[in-house]
């Protein structure tokens, strides 16, 4: 593939350049994350929005923990948690529907075996996976089978060394046995499906997409995603187990984890079920800068397209990131979150996002902190990074306040006065 045409870096502009209050951003943002730090709804965090393909705004506030010590800085990496739903095995789907090797509509067992044999599964369809629409359990705690009820771990799944039977590891000193995969694989087989198909957001096939992927390209999956995606955007910094790759960028820690790992976790995905698998899934384990996901979350809403190259086909991008069972009151895309439904109607304290994005704007958000959102209509491209689980995912301020949507609204307004 020829990256010369790609974006290898962001345009910068002032806000007012663009049709912008600046006067009017830097007051509202400014005061909302003040509020939100005071608040320990975040030690710390960034703000990015980019209109057009231009970044207008990039701020980091605050710390990287509550202690004061370490200043957030432009270019820390932040482990995305949920967002890398969106950011990993999405993008390769996608490509695989333009290809014609993934059915959005046939029985998503043509593709996993062991569903064939599930009374239950044999009939989903990756379309109603996508959208959360499967009746699929929307989450698993694998933690379970790993640590036994007097909080010890299982020696037969866990080694505090590697060697030919624990080669992927968990956390510094910590590896998970090479057969747990299979087994994480065998439960979510035998999990039960719900007969009521609504939508109900379950991560667990995501768990499997990185295999599924591996299987249906032959190449391994994160060198999929960076040749296929990651390069030709010049994301250099986005993807997995950032600790091996030796960046000189800070990484922003997440969690004490007091049940598994017995300290603070930085460096390595938060996510217990990615962790388990190495910290490479389809359900969390990214990190990067608000700058590499800034190029990802521009070429979705420019639909595939970024610089001279169409790295996913435009009637792709848009199928994805339709509502697809709206007559089931499902918002969802495929993968992608999207409006609520009478979201301009709302007032902002009880809209998601803010109540001025289009209906065809679309993102994720992330345990973690994290939050993207894209809208091809008004060019309005919105990133917020931070760790809120610090020191412990009991912080829910973040969510109490509703600060994301809050922030991403001010720019929606700063451009109509």
């Amino acid at each position: 593939m020829q990256l010369g045409f790609a974006q290898r870096e962001l345009i910068h502009a002032k806000p007012a350049t663009l049709g912008f209050d600046e006067e009017f951003i830097n007051q509202k943002v400014d005061s909302i994350m003040q509020m939100g730090i005071a608040s320990l709804a975040f030690p710390g965090a960034q703000v990015l929005v980019a209109k057009n393909d231009t970044v207008i705004f990039h701020k980091a506030y605050g710390y990287h923990t509550y202690e004061n010590i370490q200043p957030v800085a432009l270019n820390d990496l932040y482990d995305l948690a949920s967002v890398t739903k969106i950011a990993g095995p999405l993008p390769a789907i996608m490509k695989l529907v333009d290809e014609g090797k993934l059915d959005l509509d046939k029985p998503f067992s043509d593709y996993l075996k062991p569903w064939r044999n599930r009374k239950d599964k044999k009939d989903l369809t990756l379309r109603e996976i996508l959208a959360h629409q499967a009746g699929l359990v929307p989450y698993i705690v694998f933690l379970n089978e790993v640590i036994r009820k007097n909080g010890k771990v299982k020696k037969r799944f866990v080694h505090d060394s590697p060697n030919k039977r624990f080669q992927a590891q968990v956390y510094d000193g910590i590896y998970i046995n090479n057969r747990f995969e299979r087994k994480m694989n065998r439960i979510i087989n035998r999990s039960e499906v719900s007969e009521e198909k609504e939508y109900l957001y379950s991560g667990l096939t995501f768990l499997i997409f990185p295999s599924l992927i591996e299987q249906l390209t032959g190449t391994d999956y994160q060198i999929y995603l960076e040749e296929n995606f990651y390069k030709p955007i010049g994301a250099n910094t986005l993807g997995y187990l950032p600790e091996r790759k030796g960046y000189v960028n800070n990484i922003v820690p997440t969690e004490v984890d007091s049940a598994f790992r017995k300290t603070l976790v930085k460096g390595w995905v938060h996510d217990e079920n990615a962790a388990l698998k190495g910290g490479v899934s389809g359900n969390a384990g990214l990190f990067a800068t608000s700058d590499d996901l800034t190029k990802l979350m521009l070429l979705y809403q420019n639909y595939g397209r970024v610089g001279g190259l169409q790295l996913i086909s435009a009637e792709t991008v848009k199928e994805f990131t339709e509502v697809q069972f709206r007559e089931n009151e499902n918002r969802r895309g495929l993968g992608f979150d999207k409006p609520y439904f009478n979201n301009s109607e709302l007032p902002l304290a009880e809209a998601y996002p803010s109540p001025l994005a289009s209906p065809e704007s679309f993102g994720h958000s992330g345990f973690t902190g994290t939050f993207v959102w894209a809208d091809p209509i008004k060019k309005l491209t919105y990133i917020f990074l931070s760790n809120r689980v610090y020191p412990s995912r009991d912080h829910q301020n973040l969510y109490k306040l509703n600060i994301r949507t809050a922030l991403q609204d001010v720019f929606y307004r700063a451009e109509q006065e």
